[in-house]
């Protein structure tokens, strides 16, 4: 599924960019900081969203949540 790639492709080089994340609390951040994107995509007058934008931080944010599992809870 095309959907799945695209996470691990941009979990990847997240991965690359940044060291692990040190903490819960950081990891959070991370998600947080990437939720507010795409929130303030969400957010705009319907003729102003971006869907192309709206996908690539909804993948941004699975990709942080998926970071945070790997690099927090199954470390």
């Amino acid at each position: 599924m095309q959907l799945l790639t695209d996470v691990r492709m941009e979990y990847r080089l997240a991965s690359s960019k940044f060291p692990p994340f040190n903490s819960a609390h950081e990891g959070l951040g991370i998600i947080w900081e990437e939720f507010e994107e795409l929130k303030a995509e969400v957010f705009k007058k319907k003729g102003d969203r971006s869907y192309p934008s709206m996908k690539n931080e909804a993948t941004q944010v699975a990709a942080m949540a998926l970071r945070f599992i790997l690099d927090v809870v199954e470390k």
